[in-house]
């Protein structure tokens, strides 16, 4: 096995990554369905997405000195075990609980990502960092595809709580899988404290990054409106139901397993700042043309053609992006430069779902939707004319682990 792959370690984590992913996506389609199927309202189905936020926005800037200081996976598998056990109380059915548990999955999703991509470039080769990028982006959407589904099947079918167990047993045999990792990353000294050690963090964003922060916001928002208005665009514009807003939101892992097949083709003659560029605009047209197809049909088979292709250059942005901020920032404070831009994809994610909430009511649905595309656009206009990142100012090396362990 050549490639990424052939890395035992890297191997081992995109694995436990699969597993775990499902098990998000599970969840994430079946919990604002249940809440919106229990309210009927698009402002509580944004608000439970805005308080899965709030923690994230205040944990990333801990989680990213954690990440630099703490060996790495043990914090994962730790941050697993913790994720399934809190689950439990969703088995209540109680939509106080909702906004509860989901509040503290998403604090603890916020110490478990910025060590998951600190990791990765340390696991392989630094020519094989977008390709390695690429993977984890296909498994991601073989895991949408997968979860996804399941979560609109099993909430029609076996209510919340075959959701809520479902994604406990994909945490367990995640946590599982990044046990048999090992705990070789090194442990960093603790040295400055944690405010200060974050302030280095932020520094590591002039140069190179910069541009990097209207880039994210911008695609943040834009997620942020899509998040909230996919289920109203389902339910109300396509007169769709739980199998429905799940099956359309699943295939659009069937593009991202394409994109993800091509990203390391395509990085071989583009560099990462402009393979971003290309795929946000790609997936803007992609997504005005669904947004705006109502107007002529509502077939169910126009729209999952449309959300298999814009799968595609979704999943190329998304492996672009990481590479990006990956090679640009050195192993020292790579985790805090990653909590950083984490908490400002939050940030943005929280500002598109409560304008989503807010706005829809005022200005309508397909204006919303048709913003949403064009935040897309303008992201990918500002990549590839801000960033200049043909060559990272860093070499990303493993420090305190093998590419073979």
């Amino acid at each position: 096995m050549t490639g990424p792959l052939g890395v035992p370690a890297f191997r081992r984590l995109w694995i436990a990554g699969f597993v775990s992913e499902i098990g998000d996506w599970v969840l994430l389609v079946a919990l604002p369905v249940y809440v919106y199927q229990r309210t009927g309202s698009a402002a509580a189905t944004a608000t439970t997405f805005v308080v899965a936020l709030l923690p994230s926005l205040a944990l990333s800037p801990l989680a990213g000195v954690l990440a630099d200081r703490w060996d790495r996976r043990k914090l994962m598998l730790l941050v697993s075990l913790a994720q399934a056990v809190t689950l439990l109380p969703l088995l209540t059915g109680d939509l106080v609980l909702v906004n509860v548990v989901t509040a503290v999955q998403a604090g603890l999703a916020a110490l478990f990502e910025p060590a998951k991509n600190a990791l990765l470039p340390t696991l392989v080769p630094r020519d094989q960092v977008p390709a390695a990028n690429g993977l984890v982006g296909l498994n991601a959407n073989l895991a949408r595809l997968v979860g996804a589904s399941l979560g609109g099947l099993l909430l029609g079918y076996a209510g919340l709580s075959g959701v809520v167990l479902a994604d406990v047993a994909s945490f367990l045999l995640a946590a599982a899988l990044l046990a048999t990792l090992g705990t070789r990353d090194a442990v960093r000294e603790a040295g400055k404290p944690a405010w200060r050690a974050w302030l280095d963090g932020l520094r590591e964003i002039r140069g190179p990054l910069r541009p990097m922060v209207g880039v994210v916001a911008l695609m943040a928002t834009g997620q942020g409106l899509f998040v909230v208005l996919f289920v109203v665009f389902v339910t109300e514009r396509l007169g769709g139901g739980a199998a429905e807003v799940g099956l359309l939101r699943g295939v659009q892992a069937v593009g991202g397993l394409l994109g993800g097949l091509l990203v390391g083709a395509l990085a071989r003659r583009l560099p990462p700042g402009r393979l971003l560029g290309v795929s946000l605009v790609g997936f803007a047209v992609v997504a005005a043309v669904g947004w705006n197809g109502p107007r002529v049909t509502t077939a169910l088979a126009f729209y999952l053609a449309v959300f298999v292709v814009v799968g595609v250059p979704g999943v190329i942005a998304g492996a672009g992006m990481m590479s990006v901020l990956q090679l640009h920032a050195s192993d020292e404070v790579r985790g805090r430069v990653m909590a950083t831009f984490v908490s400002l994809f939050d940030g943005g994610q929280a500002l598109g779902m409560v304008l989503a909430g807010a706005l829809t009511p005022v200005v309508g649905l397909s204006a919303l939707l048709n913003v949403q595309a064009a935040l897309y656009l303008t992201a990918g206009v500002l990549a590839l004319a801000a960033l200049d990142l043909r060559r990272p100012r860093v070499t990303v090396r493993a420090r305190g682990s093998s590419p073979d362990a």
